[in-house]
């Protein structure tokens, strides 16, 4: 049996979809699964033991109407016996169409619907304890007789990507038997980011922490927006933040992830890398969003996520004005989530 998986869009849909690879080889462990990927998040599905071909959307084939028929041409020539498109867009739905898979499965949509056999209705509210985003995930995999299980993503390094991140922290000062914090100190956009001043205070908060060494998670373009929350600091909260020790690579930054103790900050790809790499992480959930997308009840033990509704006293607060909701976030009502967090580290 040849089964496709489309995922295409982000690195936090495209890591949440590795899940289905393991239920499936379970399943079928003589199965060939492809997955069908964007190419910037081929670093979170690199050297996946349960992927056996990944095929690449690329820019070209994405903005070239000729390069996306000769791409459809290639889907048709791989004869596929199942489709899963987990996308659900027009990209994915021509490629499940021309793939000519008997088996055509994805998410319910009144005008796709006919282009599929299976087609599965989203639930809203978790039924396992798991996040929605993994929840209806699982549940694509009905029509092919394989019951639900909850599992998590995973990332796999080799040994020599693991001893290069530590050969790289420590020859930038940094010592690995005391404790590093990864930052997720800006959202993927300026609606999805922790006021500058605020996170300067939970960040002198993780600085109280006993021989304390910050990173900050950022690309170059991003400096000055990193340097208005590094200079908000304390001053001896700047002596423990490695604020030039950066890496270039997607693959390098989850290699370096990996060997911190944990990750904190704006909820983005960098938490669903953390959670994939066994790493706990303390996500500060954009107000708009639906922390039960990404977060489920079952993660408490070792990940904590904090969103607007957690506070029963700001029920009254205008849910368009997400200015407003994220100023009465205050790290007054933060601090004490995020100091039990710490001391369960320790």
């Amino acid at each position: 049996m040849k089964i496709l998986i489309v995922q295409q869009k982000m690195i936090g849909d495209v890591l949440t979809s590795t899940v289905l690879f393991e239920r499936l080889k379970k399943k079928h462990p003589n199965a060939e699964l492809h997955f069908l990927i964007n190419t910037h998040t081929f670093p979170v599905v690199e050297n996946h033991p349960h992927v056996d071909q990944i095929v690449f959307f690329s820019p070209k084939v994405e903005q070239n109407y000729w390069e996306l028929l000769k791409f459809l041409w290639r889907i048709k020539k791989q004869k596929y016996d199942v489709v899963i498109d987990i996308y659900g867009k027009l990209s994915s739905n021509l490629i499940s169409i021309f793939s000519g898979a008997k088996t055509k499965i994805s998410y319910y949509k009144k005008h796709t619907s006919f282009m599929y056999t299976h087609t599965i209705k989203r639930i809203q509210k978790p039924e396992n304890g798991l996040s929605l985003a993994l929840e209806n995930r699982i549940k694509l995999l009905h029509p092919l007789n394989i019951n639900f299980k909850g599992v998590r993503p995973k990332i796999y390094l080799s040994e020599k990507e693991v001893h290069a991140a530590r050969s790289f922290l420590s020859k930038n000062g940094l010592d690995l038997n005391k404790p590093i914090f990864m930052i997720g100190i800006l959202g993927s956009n300026p609606s999805k980011t922790y006021p500058n001043q605020y996170m300067a205070t939970l960040i002198d908060e993780i600085g109280k922490f006993l021989n304390a060494q910050i990173l900050f998670n950022y690309i170059p373009s991003q400096i000055e927006q990193v340097d208005v929350i590094f200079n908000a600091c304390l001053a001896d909260t700047k002596k423990k933040i490695y604020k030039s020790v950066y890496t270039h690579k997607l693959r390098d930054f989850i290699a370096v992830t990996a060997q911190c103790n944990a990750l904190i900050g704006n909820e983005g790809g960098a938490v669903n890398i953390a959670k994939a790499l066994n790493v706990p992480t303390f996500a500060l959930f954009c107000p708009k969003l639906n922390k039960k997308n990404w977060f489920g009840c079952k993660e408490e033990s070792k990940h904590v996520a904090i969103h607007l509704d957690d506070f029963d006293d700001l029920s009254s607060v205008t849910k368009s004005d997400l200015k407003t909701q994220y100023l009465e976030m205050t790290p007054e009502r933060i601090l004490p989530k995020l100091n039990l967090f710490l001391d369960n580290l320790a």
